[in-house]
């Protein structure tokens, strides 16, 4: 009876409390992770022998192309140049103070090719479409749409993830070059207005600082950003279950986990080509 007392005590302690959740975030952390390894070899094959079979489903393709990349456009290209014109406003007047004028717009093309344009792009996505996604599919799994498909003898992965993966993969770099691109406009712009830098003189030294290889990286991690927010949005949602609380927290999970997986890829690539 003691140790029954004891034990009752202990579960109401916060240590135990907190012990608690710990675990049960690790666990939660753990089998979400192994799924996604699980959908991301499966999504894998199904693109190979669809493309190899000619079987892929192009119409659905395509429209999660324009999904992806037109319909997020106007607020990534607001937040990339919204915060290109914050930093060449900060950055430029301490750097003509300091007589470095015409490297202004190198350091700005090292900022926006290098991680400023791919960062801020997977970050609007995310917002957008990616917690699109999971939601998306989310409710489809809670409103047994997703069995419905089982049933008609319709693969699930093959209709709801590979389109999107795909178009993720393939739409990221051109999101990211047209932010990057107008990223860079707007701080020239800001610098002008800001510090007085010349025009010929940004433009100049933005071309000397950019180089093949920096624009060939930002290329290839863009398009695992795209392939990791929509492949991570989508085992989300697909995971989700309990009703419209599922739902929303799929939604959460899915937007948290893409910001995580963005930077840990970042730090890969940085590691891998700039050490």
């Amino acid at each position: 009876m003691d140790y029954s007392k004891a034990i009752a005590l202990i579960k109401q302690t916060a240590t135990y409390n907190l012990a608690k959740m710990l675990l049960e975030q690790a666990q939660d952390f753990f089998e979400t992770l192994g799924e996604m390894g699980i959908r991301a070899c499966q999504v894998f094959r199904l693109i190979v022998h669809d493309l190899i079979k000619r079987e892929m489903n192009w119409k659905l393709f395509i429209e999660q192309c324009s999904r992806f990349a037109v319909d997020s456009l106007p607020i990534t290209l607001t937040i990339v140049g919204m915060v290109s014109v914050i930093v060449s406003m900060q950055v430029a007047p301490e750097m003509v103070k300091q007589g470095g004028e015409k490297y202004v717009g190198m350091l700005m093309g090292v900022v926006m090719t290098r991680e400023m344009g791919a960062i801020m792009a997977g970050f609007a996505i995310i917002s957008m479409i990616g917690s699109s996604y999971a939601s998306e599919i989310a409710t489809m799994r809670v409103t047994e749409q997703v069995d419905a498909l089982k049933v008609l003898k319709v693969n699930p992965i093959e209709y709801l993830f590979v389109p999107r993966v795909l178009a993720g993969f393939v739409m990221m770099p051109f999101v990211v070059v047209l932010a990057s691109t107008f990223g860079l406009l707007c701080g020239g712009i800001a610098a002008y207005l800001s510090a007085h830098v010349s025009k010929l003189n940004y433009i100049s030294s933005l071309w000397q600082g950019l180089y093949i290889k920096d624009i060939s990286v930002a290329l290839g991690k863009s398009a695992c950003f795209g392939a990791a927010i929509a492949l991570i949005s989508c085992t989300c949602g697909y995971l989700a279950y309990g009703g419209a609380k599922g739902v929303g927290i799929s939604t959460t999970k899915a937007v948290v986990w893409s910001f995580v997986a963005i930077c840990i890829i970042d730090y890969i690539f940085a590691t891998i080509f700039f050490f």
